[in-house]
């Protein structure tokens, strides 16, 4: 049972400015999780930073939310919505102020962790605190104009923060969260009106408030990445490294059998996986956003540092994948509606590849027309391909009940593909110490990494068309 709030409605002013909260809190985050990637070459020239550096300033992030946004969930649906939002805010605003303020890539890297954490209380309160508030005539267009605001702000911000990094300097992609924050904070004491799952509060239950399960989720992605991003460095056959490799893979072991033992009470139900279908998105959805998290962490680094563009250039190259998402996620879900999933996951990951290979051909003195544009937009266009459907097909995998278990889990995935690509692939292309900064070194790299990437979207195109077909083919939903 739910408490129950006011029905809140799209045209009154508490209703716009509830609305207002949400997006401008997501686009705190989505700023912070394109934008970063094009900031890499110059915080890594000022801080002295080698390549193990500049992954985990990516992974930091992506490992506190990929192993915790359950979790902010599940702690907002006990606490109170509104409050845990608000905390979320306030601490990835005081976080981003660190981050900017580093003085050595420790310190960044160690605010990067605090942000992650702050948005894993963030992320899931955004949408959580629309579904809670608005009436349920209004609350389909709220949620849509949430989602493509929100878009629009991830379509924007490597532009803002390409032309930060070139007129200001790469800390102010962080200080510009801070005037962000405090409007959302303002906007949402004032509109947002609190609300909680009253037979959660009252029992103590409730599915998703798994502690244990976060945290050993956070030491197996910690763990494996430690020793994949340290092993260049260090050697495979380092003390650390092996140590860091085994802690992940008893925590998985661990974190395994707790989540069985727990039933339906667990962050993750493991009855879930009885469904073929989720278990195979899922790691479909592990390999395809793999590939997106490599390509962008090289690419960005890539251009700036062989290519020999600029920041705001760099940003710019990859909006034309965005806005292609924007506009046609939602043809590609009607065409998965009419059609089923398995063609569009299957033709998407092989479209995306071919403009991975395309990319691999850019060198210095390309021109942005012709060298960089085609390959970019073929990957967008097969990543809409993905997304949407994608999305769609894994609620349609499970019960209703477990919609926002399986949607978080999805999410969580997604990013814990992004996670371990930045984290292995380096490694894998002979990538270290401060080779990002050798045009030579960087170039092999590159070509290498994006080699790699298509392979996995091509991977992820054969476990499409061999595994995934309509729901009721032998799949079926998990049960209830």
């Amino acid at each position: 049972m739910t408490a129950p709030a006011p029905a809140l409605r799209t045209g009154s002013a508490a209703g716009r400015g509830t609305l207002l909260a949400a997006i401008l809190a997501s686009g705190m985050v989505f700023l912070d999780s394109t934008v970063v990637n094009v900031a890499l070459p110059r915080l890594g020239a000022e801080l002295d930073a080698t390549v193990a550096g500049l992954q985990w300033t990516v992974n930091g992030y992506l490992l506190m939310l990929a192993a915790f946004v359950l979790l902010g969930g599940a702690l907002g649906d006990r606490f109170g919505r509104r409050r845990v939002f608000l905390l979320g805010v306030v601490w990835f605003a005081a976080a981003s102020v660190l981050c900017g303020l580093a003085q050595d890539t420790g310190w960044l890297v160690a605010a990067r962790f605090l942000q992650g954490a702050g948005g894993a209380l963030l992320t899931p309160g955004s949408l959580s605190v629309l579904q809670a508030s608005f009436h349920p005539d209004d609350r389909g267009r709220a949620i849509g104009t949430w989602s493509g605001l929100s878009g629009v702000s991830t379509a924007l911000g490597p532009l803002l923060g390409g032309w930060l990094i070139d007129t200001l300097s790469w800390r102010w992609i962080f200080f510009v969260n801070l005037p962000l924050a405090v409007g959302v904070v303002l906007a949402a004491l004032r509109w947002v009106p609190e609300s909680r799952d009253e037979e959660i509060s009252r029992t103590g239950g409730g599915r998703r408030f798994d502690v244990a399960g976060a945290l050993l989720g956070a030491l197996a992605l910690g763990g494996v990445t430690y020793a994949l991003i340290d092993a260049p460095a260090r050697g495979l056959d380092s003390p650390a490294v092996l140590a860091a490799a085994v802690l992940g893979v008893v925590a998985v072991v661990v974190f395994v059998l707790v989540e069985w033992r727990r039933g339906d009470t667990a962050m993750l139900p493991t009855g879930l996986f009885s469904s073929r279908l989720f278990s195979v998105l899922n790691v479909f959805t592990v390999v395809v956003y793999a590939a997106l998290g490599g390509f962008t962490f090289f690419l960005a680094v890539y251009l700036q540092n062989v290519v020999g563009w600029s920041a705001l250039l760099t940003g710019l190259a990859t909006v034309p994948m965005t806005v292609l998402l924007l506009v046609g996620s939602p043809r590609a879900g009607a065409l998965s509606a009419r059609i089923g999933p398995r063609l569009p996951l299957t033709v998407g990951p092989v479209i995306a590849a071919v403009g991975l290979l395309l990319l691999r051909r850019v060198g210095p003195g390309a021109s942005y027309w012709v060298d960089v544009l085609p390959g970019v937009t073929l990957f967008g266009a097969g990543l809409t391909l993905v997304v949407a459907p994608l999305t769609t097909s894994v609620l349609g995998a499970v019960s209703d009940r477990f919609a926002g278990v399986a949607s978080g889990f999805n999410n969580a995935a997604s990013r814990a593909g992004g996670l371990l690509a930045v984290a292995a692939l380096p490694l894998l292309v002979g990538l270290s110490g401060t080779g990002y900064e050798q045009k030579g070194a960087l170039a092999d790299a590159y070509r290498g990494a994006l080699a790699w990437c298509a392979g996995l979207l091509l991977a992820g195109a054969v476990l499409a068309a061999v595994l995934i077909h309509r729901p009721g083919r032998g799949e079926g939903r998990a049960p209830s």
